[in-house]
Parts: C-alpha cells; structure tokens; sequence
C-alpha cells in the first residue's frame, strides 16, 4: 500500500503542475542539469556494466535484458545532457534534446522482453547477446551523429522532449514498462528478495517518466520532474544491488534474485562442486591450489572466500553430526537426504547391548565430573572399535549404557560376526582400562540377531534414528544375565555367524533361558571368542 502511494505522487503532482499552471514554475539553470543528467547517466552506465558481466559470467538471459534497459537509459541520457546550451554545446540541440525519450521507449522493450518466459528462447538470446550489445552502441553513436550534423527533423531545436511521432510511441512505452513492472512483482512475491521489487518500482517510475516527458514544459518544474524521477529509479536499482552484495560478498550472486530458474540451479550446482573443492583441500592441506582452480573456473576473490568460510562451517557441522550420528549414517544422509523423514522399514540386524555392572552404586557419592571422566574414558576406548573397525552404528548412548546395530543400513551381510567381533573387542578394551581402575563397574554384553525396524521417530524439529523391535530387547535381557567382563550371545546369532565361511565361535553353552516378557525360552551361549581361519567378507 504504502509503496503504490509513494508511485502515484509523482502523478499526482504533475497534475498540480499541469492544473495550476501558477505553481509550474520555470528554473533554467544549465550547469545544474548537466550535472544531474550527466551524473546520472554514469551511475546508470556503471549499473548497466555490472549486471551485463554478471550476467555473461552466469550466462543469464533476463539479466543481461535489465542490464541493457539500464544502458540504452543511461545511454541517451548521456546524450541529452549534451542538449543542455552553454556546456558543451554552444545552444541547444533538437536530436540531444529528443534522446531520452527515445532511450527510454527503446529500455521499455528491453524490460517487457526480459519479463517474459525466456526459457524456451535461452540459448538464441544467449547468441544474440554480442549483437544486442553492439547494435545498441551503434544506434546511440549514430543518434548523437545525426544530431550533431541536424539531420532532418533534428534541425528543428524542440523546447520540450516532444514529437508527433515519438508522442504515438509513448503509449507503447509505458504499456510495456507496466507489464514488466507487474511480472516482477510476481519474482519479488516467489523469492521474497528486495531487489526485483525496486526493479519493478523503478519500471514504475520509468513509465511516469515517459508520461511527464509527453506533458511537461521546457526548464519548468514540470520537466525537471522527469529527471528527478529517473534520477530516483536508477539510485533505487544501485542502493538495491549494494544491499545484495553486502549479504552476498559476491557479484554474480548480488543479482542471483533477478536469475532465471535454470541459471539458479547451474549455480547452485557450481557452487556445491567448489564447496566439496573447498572443503576436501582444506582438510588435505592444499588450499592455494584448489582456491587458484577455481580462479581459473571464473570464481572471483569474493566469492572463494564465501565458500571457503562457508566450506569450513559446513566441515564444522558435519563432524558434529558424525560424532552425534556416526560416520555410516552422516554419509549415507549425504547421498540420501531421505533417510532422514519420519518412519522406517524393516531389517535383519545384529544387535550389541553393554551396560556397566554396578554404575548405580559407583555413581553414589561421587563427585558427577569424575563419574562422567570414567564413562568417557570407556567411550573413548572402545567407541573407535566399535564404529570404526565393525562398523556398528551407535543408536544410543543411555548413561552407561550403548546399543550398537549392526546391517542398520543394509549394508552388512555379515552382521552377526561383526557383532560378534566388536563385542569381544568392547569387553577387552573396557578389561584394560578396568585393570588400571580396579574401583570402577565392568561392562556386560548381551547380543542378538533378528528384525527390527529401523527409520526416524520423534516430530519434525526434533527426531532419532532408532532400531525398534523385539530383537533390541532380547539383547537388552541377555547383556542382564551376563556377569562382569562377560558376553551373552543368542543362539540364532551364533548360527548366522557360523553361516560365514572361516568364521567359528568359542562359545560356552547358557542352555534355553526364560528371558521377561518372552512366553518361549531363549537358547543362549557365552561368547568366549571369535576364530578366523580364512579371511571373512570385506569389512
């Protein structure tokens, strides 16, 4: 609301002006105007420059097309400040007079083309940008030829910027200025971005311009009024893009809200590539190399130093979320977003379950800094086996307590050796630590085989992937029945690891056990250790 009422100001004075013709005043100061159009012109030119190698360096047809609105503007505004008697002309000069209409009717094309559906047509306007730039060099140079050797109509010195035949192309113009205005409004409402908004506000005011250039009086405030309002569309759009680079620290992206959508997707796919660059150099030590690659590839100083900071977060997050999800799900959730929805499927896994016998009463008494320097003291020794060497993926730490599952991902055929492995490795690891801390409890191994289901619970701001089944609280019961320093294993588990070729377990035999809350007995074995007598599937 507030913006549309700021656009109709402009009409409403000149309808004063125009009404009143009291209040028109006249003020003729020629150094005044050939400052203020002149200075505009260059501001308009610079703008144009910048959008036209943003939008080469990106290949972005729509862009180029607001860059060359900007420039025939700001082109023939250049001229029509010659127009001005006494500074660089001697008198006045019908063609320089007449130019900024004309360069205003030839940017409204230029809008109304960019503000159509182009990617039908990207690849011819990609060709026919070198000729585009050229011709309208061209038209300009031969413009300000004309007027100054006064070819016909030129002769003629116009008081106003008006003409029988540039009057009927008016309309045209600010149609064309309007309906450019309106669709980049329809950018603004999907992108949420300020700069194609003050890009349709300042087609608004180019279209007003024409408007007052059809009924203003020469050197009148009337006629002044069409320079302060191009003056402000122009400042707008620059004021607009510095905002942008501030945000962005980047050139080609300032304008990244005025892109198409393919040149949005080739650039965020570019910018993916040189942050995986970035970020892979940076961890090996070879950054001056990468960072000159991409130099070569067309990056600009700016923007390799965006990625890089961004490059080292990214690297920065994604060790956090491996050391709170673990290495095989954090890159699995890289190469599959969707891992992460709420729900889950169902899986044949291996499950490890290891609790410290006696925690409760270690923990009484005890100052909590040194209960929780003994749990990562154990954490850290038997976490890299874990993970690292089986494989296992933690799906929780509770307290003194790990489950670890096995083939969570699909990936692990051989997941009942595997369990069987980490688990002997979990309860020697824990032995040695235990042996230079007789005081402190000893962990207990409880391990099963069967299906779970494995996915995400929880909400969308917050969820956990977790392995929920029947098959998690079997190995919670069996790790129960296990003394200190001591393994559980269930029988189906010890004959899928027997399945494996060169793999044979020493086990002790449990005999059936009554586990709670299961209505048949559970035949159970203790796990002594594993045998290899050939090498097992890859690891």
């Amino acid at each position: 609301m507030l913006v549309g009422v700021a656009l109709a100001v402009p009409l409403v004075g000149l309808a004063l002006l125009l009404g009143y013709p009291s209040l028109d005043l006249r003020w003729e100061h020629h150094p005044s105007h050939f400052w203020l159009v002149s200075g505009v012109a260059v501001i308009n030119v610079v703008l144009g420059v910048v959008m036209s190698e943003a939008a080469r360096q990106r290949r972005d047809v729509r862009l180029f097309l607001v860059s060359m609105a900007l420039l025939a503007s700001a082109g023939f505004l250049a001229l029509h400040a010659l127009a001005t008697p006494g500074v660089v002309l001697a008198g006045p000069n019908g063609g320089f007079a007449l130019a900024t209409p004309v360069g205003l009717l030839i940017a409204s094309g230029f809008a109304a083309v960019s503000a159509l559906e182009l990617e039908p047509h990207e690849a011819t306007l990609l060709r026919l940008q070198r000729p585009l730039r050229i011709g309208l060099l061209v038209v300009i140079v031969a413009w300000a030829g004309a007027s100054l050797f006064e070819v016909g109509f030129m002769r003629r010195v116009f008081e106003t910027e008006r003409a029988p035949w540039l009057l009927t192309l008016l309309p045209l113009g600010v149609a064309a200025y309007a309906f450019a205005a309106w669709r980049y409004v329809g950018i603004y409402r999907v992108r949420r971005r300020p700069l194609p908004l003050v890009v349709a506000m300042s087609f608004v005011l180019l279209a007003e311009a024409l408007l007052v250039v059809a009924l203003s009086r020469g050197w009148h405030l009337s006629w002044w009024e069409w320079h302060v309002l191009m003056a402000v569309a122009f400042t707008a759009i620059l004021l607009a893009a510095r905002h942008e680079y501030r945000a962005e620290r980047s050139l080609v992206r300032t304008f990244r809200s005025l892109y198409l959508e393919g040149t949005l997707e080739r650039l965020d796919e570019r910018q993916s590539e040189a942050l995986t660059t970035l970020a892979h150099a940076d961890a090996e030590g070879s950054i001056d190399q990468a960072t000159d690659d991409l130099r070569a590839e067309g990056f600009t100083g700016d923007e390799i130093a965006v990625l890089l900071r961004s490059a080292r977060e990214l690297s920065t997050l994604e060790g956090l979320l491996r050391r709170y999800v673990g290495p095989q799900l954090a890159d699995r959730l890289g190469d599959d977003p969707s891992l992460a929805e709420l729900g889950g499927d169902e899986r044949e896994v291996s499950v490890l379950f290891a609790d410290l016998a006696g925690f409760t009463t270690f923990a009484e008494g005890r100052p909590a800094p040194e209960v929780i320097d003994m749990l990562n003291t154990y954490w850290s020794r038997v976490v890299p086996t874990l993970v690292d060497r089986e494989g296992g993926l933690i799906e929780r730490f509770a307290g003194d307590a790990v489950l670890v599952v096995f083939n969570a991902l699909g990936d692990q055929p051989d997941h009942a050796v595997r369990a069987a492995r980490a688990a002997i490795a979990l309860r020697d690891a824990s032995e040695r630590v235990h042996v230079g801390s007789n005081d402190w409890p000893r962990f207990r191994v409880g391990v099963n085989s069967g299906p779970v289901v494995i996915g995400n619970v929880g909400a969308d701001a917050q969820r956990s992937f977790s392995a929920i089944g029947d098959t998690t609280n079997v190995a919670a019961r069996l790790q129960s029945l296990s003394a200190p320093g001591h393994i559980t294993i269930a029988g189906h588990t010890v004959a899928q690891a027997h399945a494996v070729a060169g793999v044979e377990l020493e086990i002790a035999p449990l005999g059936a056990v009554d586990l709670k809350g299961k209505s048949e007995p559970t035949e159970a074995f203790e796990l002594i250790s594993v045998q290899e007598t050939q090498p097992g599937e890859q690891r």
